[in-house]
């Protein structure tokens, strides 16, 4: 019996694991889909929230201010990127300006420091891209931008080297309440017993507590759709550009990523599928016309990926987290939207010790591993290429030459814990195919070193999802000579 079962490997579930792999427990991480960081955590903004928006006394921010004074650190020690860019919410009217004046004293309220309102010329001086017409700003320097994915998948590593088990294509089908702990069935018939459960399952968090508790829940997936742009257009803005919030959301963004690009988005349309993440033209002709608001300037002809994520809306206006009244041992991480990214690795440590105080075991292990880190290999000297070159000849072959990206980085991504075993696997940890030609021409050459690695035939290696195959089989063989 496992002592800790956790229900979904995003954000959310990777920094609770990564939180109980500090301590002499028994934990399992079970993830529906084929890799782990494949819902939202895949696909979203990346902006670590200063934490001015959240209502005064909510969890959102309580969990936002404590995530985002965690990140610089946390993502040194787990070898994640993290840049704090600042950001700036941009009035162009009156009205506007009494909302920057609003969202100022919520920021005080929440403890988040060196905020400052801005007039036009200081906008201006700040960021020269900006729209002119601006009229005043909310300054506030703590905010930042990081990579989602690679966090989690960190997070993940770390638990890993930790002893915590992950398992993929894991698809919770039946959750029974025992007499002590649970029995977890999946939808290809096995079966975990655990005595706690974690429920992180984003959009599908609502299916996995209504299966145990009469306290029902709903989550709405919100589909938010975006715009990368090429990282020509990367230094357009230095900080994150907000517009004035809405009812929905935070409204259209104009940001550098943490790699150099530049991210435009997003919409904020209710859907009903919850795995539908397509984009629509209706949806990127508004991002457009919206973002030139904030930015005028921007190419869109340097576009060089539209994607769409979703968001877990849920019917009650702030996180859900904690032990669920009616079933004991049982605890959500549920409708943790936007600043979900943020709050993660706060919620993590709360979840975490509420677990350890449940079980009653306070136990740390003698040795928390850390995670070997990761060679970027055109970000060393010459000096330290020539020796890397030396040890392993793969990092001196350049694989993807958009993000010059080497075979050695490749394999060692394939190798680690929680490795990769996609194409887009290897994208998300080392990044091949996140360029100009989006894996046009590395594309078949990351298949082979996956193939070749993984000891797997050319035809079996997949994109993504299971059945997303690339290859079908040879269209002529050579004939013997």
């Amino acid at each position: 019996m496992f002592d800790v079962i956790i229900i979904g490997a995003g954000i959310m579930g990777a920094a609770t694991a990564y939180e109980l792999g500090k301590y002499n427990l028994k934990v399992m991480v079970l993830e529906k889909e084929h890799d782990v960081s494949n819902g939202t955590s895949k696909a979203n903004s990346g902006i670590v929230h200063a934490g001015y928006d959240a209502t005064e006394g909510s969890l959102m921010a309580k969990y936002n201010a404590l995530g985002n004074k965690m990140y610089e650190d946390l993502c040194k020690e787990i070898d994640a990127p993290f840049k704090r860019t600042g950001s700036l919410v941009l009035a162009f009217t009156e009205e506007d300006r009494e909302h920057l004046d609003l969202l100022y004293k919520r920021g005080i309220a929440n403890g988040i420091p060196g905020m400052k309102i801005l007039e036009r010329e200081e906008v201006l001086k700040m960021e020269p891209n900006i729209n002119p017409e601006v009229k005043a700003a909310l300054y506030a320097p703590t905010a930042g931008v990081t990579s989602p994915w690679e966090v989690t998948i960190k997070l993940l590593e770390n638990a890993a080297l930790n002893g915590v088990e992950i398992k993929t294509d894991a698809n919770v089908e039946k959750i029974e309440k025992l007499s002590e702990g649970f029995k977890i069935t999946l939808t290809n018939g096995e079966e975990y017993t655990t005595k706690s459960i974690v429920n992180a399952a984003g959009v599908y968090a609502d299916d996995i507590n209504n299966m145990v508790s009469a306290h029902k829940i709903k989550i709405t997936p919100r589909a938010g759709e975006y715009f990368l742009l090429d990282k020509v257009e990367g230094k357009l803005v230095n900080t994150v550009v907000f517009q004035c919030p809405t009812k929905v959301g935070k409204g259209v963004l104009v940001s550098p990523t943490v790699h150099g690009n530049l991210i435009v988005g997003p919409t904020a349309t209710q859907q009903k599928d919850k795995d539908y993440t397509g984009n629509t033209l209706a949806s990127l002709d508004f991002i457009k016309a919206t973002a030139v608001k904030s930015v005028k300037n921007i190419n869109f002809r340097d576009n060089i990926k539209n994607f769409s994520g979703l968001r877990a809306e849920s019917d009650v206006p702030d996180f859900i987290i904690g032990e669920v009244e009616d079933v004991p041992y049982f605890f959500n991480i549920a409708g943790t939207k936007s600043p979900g990214l943020t709050s993660a690795p706060a919620i993590g440590i709360d979840v975490a010790n509420m677990i350890i105080e449940k079980l009653g075991k306070k136990e740390k292990k003698a040795e928390h591993k850390k995670n070997t880190p990761h060679i970027y290999f055109m970000e060393l000297s010459p000096e330290e290429k020539a020796e890397v070159i030396k040890k392993d000849p793969r990092y001196g072959r350049i694989i993807c030459r958009c993000e010059s990206i080497t075979e050695g980085e490749i394999v060692d991504v394939i190798h680690r814990m929680v490795g990769a075993k996609t194409v887009d696997g290897i994208k998300k940890r080392c990044r091949p195919g996140m360029g100009r030609c989006q894996g046009g021409f590395c594309g078949p050459r990351v298949q082979e070193i996956l193939a070749r690695e993984l000891n797997e035939h050319l035809d079996d290696i997949v994109l993504d999802k299971v059945g997303s195959y690339i290859l079908t089989g040879e269209t002529k063989k050579q004939e013997e000579l």
